[in-house]
């Protein structure tokens, strides 16, 4: 079996802020407007994919904000939302997976009423301090970089990770992070073979966990995996060059050779 997973913003779809050209669907509605897209040539080679391999969506997103996207595939079997934290089968919530991530994070717990102090008295802040499902801690800063630096000094590193997202903070405990997810995923659904696909930091764990990884060119170099092709280069929107490389591999794997025993022969 093969499992295909992307990131979703940057990576499959787009906001309406980056041009992607005219040839596009929208794939997100927000408060009655159109926020999302994705080219109709990646849509395309997504439902290719789909035939060949599981493709689950593993993204930072929550639940709720996942499910306002629509990529025209109908309810997919698998999603992973919350940086993997929770898992959505045929779109419900699988308890017992959410249940498992409690505990993976429970050491970190302590930290939490730290880093919502911190959070809570940025004087920069431009957003209420979120507590996700208690498995992590989000806000928005006009001073992302240095609220970030502030919950570094403040947090016990071998327990929480920070990230900056433009001007979105993040509090994560360790143990809650793509990588994990997709382990978690491969021992779950007996998978053979892994690809991953991603354009940011949160990402970084996951590309490094699958057996084939596309990322940006900005991220060559920080992730390394046993077959990893990383960068896409020239002026093609990077969903399509990657979906693409994604399909031509999916299809050798499938086609091509035979997957037996968990391995490639």
């Amino acid at each position: 079996m093969i499992v295909f997973h992307s990131d979703l913003d940057n990576t499959l779809i787009y906001s309406y802020r980056h041009d992607i050209g005219e040839e596009k669907i929208h794939v997100e509605f927000y408060e009655g407007r159109k926020i999302s897209f994705m080219t109709r040539r990646s849509s395309l080679l997504l439902k290719q994919i789909q035939e060949r391999a599981v493709f689950v969506p593993t993204t930072t997103r929550t639940e709720e904000q996942y499910r306002r996207i629509d990529l025209k595939t109908g309810v997919l079997d698998y999603a992973l939302v919350c940086n993997g934290g929770i898992l959505l089968r045929a779109g419900r919530e699988l308890p017992e997976w959410y249940e498992e991530s409690l505990r993976l994070t429970e050491k970190s717990r302590g930290e939490f009423a730290c880093a919502e102090s911190c959070m809570q008295k940025d004087s920069e802040r431009i957003l209420e301090v979120r507590n996700i499902r208690n498995l992590f801690l989000f806000t928005k800063s006009r001073e992302p970089s240095e609220l970030a630096r502030r919950l570094k000094e403040n947090l016990d590193p071998e327990r929480m990770e920070v990230f900056c997202h433009g001007s979105k903070v993040y509090a994560m405990p360790k143990g809650l992070d793509k990588g994990t997810a997709v382990r978690r995923f491969k021992a779950y659904i007996k998978a053979d073979v892994v690809f991953s696909a991603g354009d940011s930091e949160f990402d970084l764990p996951m590309l490094e966990e699958a057996d084939y990884a596309w990322a940006p060119e900005e991220l060559t170099g920080r992730f390394h995996c046993a077959a990893s092709v990383k960068g896409i280069v020239g002026d093609q929107i990077f969903s399509d060059a990657m979906l693409e490389k994604v399909l031509a591999e999916v299809s050798d794997i499938k086609y091509g050779g035979c997957i037996l025993h968990g391995n490639i022969m």
